[in-house]
């Protein structure tokens, strides 16, 4: 028989205070103003018990203390959250969530279109007028395409099938001019949004090829209405979700890039990485958790036995914001605002308020992503779709400003083997 947590006070997602100031070599009153600083994430013990510290966020805070101390620190930290290892003149990241080139997204989201705001990563200012964007007709025969999927194939799956297959129809790929690149980067967005369902159904993908825009082309695609309201939601979403400055998939985008890699293979390397459970995969597990609470008033009840079990609700909590992601804020509020009255929504809304009056993490991206695409009615496992079509447009950001910079990215790794 395993034992549990109590038997020896582990935890391997919390430390204790004695356990905390000993990982950071420091005492516990440094350590108290750490947390009082915002720098460490704490929670209470329980009764009778003194509160504890968040493992990730000593880690990383002890990297950035390390990384003052030579070159070898300051690699291993910065792989780990640690310190910057890149300039980037496309999005900063503070409390009040991402800024593009400058701007809040949370105010680009309200006021702006996805297509001006993949401009202004792109070429650093909004565009003054509505920029072209050609409507998504595919320069291949859909047929072929959809036959190499089985029904019900998720979005990232299609994805993955139909963005090598658009590099494979395209004769210029190879072309690096900045002129046809961004007329590139623009067919390349909206073509992903008409083919993320795909594998749903044929018939779910030929009227998205009237569609002018990427939301409507997406919500077409996926089979949920795509009315003007719906619309406007969905641009939202994707406004929220185009970069998150330099996670997992952007870094892989950048590597491609660097080696000098097409649009195409770039775009791929991000939806490779995007596929991996501890990246796109969090939504459906936040899919499953509100199957689980089935009901609003089932909320509370579920965020108490999983604390009692010593196991995490998926869709809280986040790194960089510490005080909860303002991201997920604004969808959840849009997603109440567009269908109240839909059940997975108010489940959600009941998740993250039991979350809320237990002193638990706040809500992360994942969560107002997933009441999102209730309230728009997608299908399962059909949300990633908005994050990875949104984010193609910082991919695509990436990979330019990695050309620009000019130099193959290729970290060193300090050997450790016998």
């Amino acid at each position: 028989m395993t034992e549990g947590p109590d038997a020896h006070d582990e935890d391997p997602v919390f430390l204790s205070g004695k356990e905390a100031a000993a990982l950071l070599g420091v005492k516990r009153a440094t350590l108290y103003a750490y947390a009082s600083r915002g720098l460490v994430r704490s929670e209470p013990g329980g009764p009778g018990r003194e509160r504890r510290y968040s493992r990730e966020d000593l880690e990383r805070l002890k990297a950035r203390s390390d990384a003052r101390s030579g070159h070898g620190p300051v690699a291993a930290g910065a792989l780990r959250w640690g310190e910057p290892v890149l300039e980037s003149a496309l999005t900063a990241i503070d409390a009040s969530g991402p800024r593009y080139r400058g701007r809040p997204a949370v105010e680009l989201a309200a006021s702006s279109s996805f297509e001006a705001v993949a401009e202004l990563l792109w070429s650093g200012a909004l565009p003054e007028q509505a920029p072209q964007w050609p409507a998504p007709g595919l320069g291949l025969r859909l047929p072929s395409l959809t036959a190499l999927l089985p029904d019900g194939a998720p979005p990232l799956v299609a994805l993955a099938l139909a963005v090598p297959a658009l590099g494979a129809a395209d004769p210029d790929r190879y072309n690096p001019a900045p002129g046809p690149e961004l007329v590139r980067a623009r067919a390349l967005l909206v073509r992903m949004a008409a083919l993320a369902g795909a594998g749903l159904a044929v018939d779910h993908v030929r009227p998205a090829l009237a569609e002018p825009d990427v939301a409507g082309a997406l919500l077409v695609s996926l089979g949920a209405p795509a009315g003007p309201r719906a619309r406007r939601v969905m641009d939202r979403a994707l406004v929220l979700s185009a970069d998150h400055e330099l996670n997992a998939s952007a870094f892989a985008v950048r590597v491609a890039a660097s080696a000098g890699a097409d649009l195409y293979a770039c775009v791929s390397a991000g939806l490779a990485t995007l596929s991996g459970p501890r990246h796109g995969g969090m939504a459906d597990r936040v899919e499953a958790l509100v199957t689980e609470v089935g009901k609003p008033e089932h909320a509370r009840a579920v965020v108490q036995e999983r604390a009692r079990r010593g196991e995490e609700v998926p869709g809280f909590g986040h790194p960089l914001y510490p005080d909860g992601d303002p991201r997920a804020a604004a969808l959840l509020a849009a997603a109440a605002e567009h269908a109240p009255r839909n059940p997975k929504v108010r489940t959600l809304l009941a998740i993250v308020a039991a979350m809320r009056d237990a002193g638990r993490d706040p809500a992360n991206f994942d969560v107002g992503l997933v009441a999102l695409g209730a309230a728009l009615g997608l299908p399962p496992r059909t949300t990633v779709a908005i994050f990875a079509v949104g984010r193609a447009a910082g991919w695509l950001a990436h990979a330019f400003e990695q050309r620009a910079a000019g130099f193959l990215l290729r970290p060193r790794a300090r050997y450790v083997g016998p």
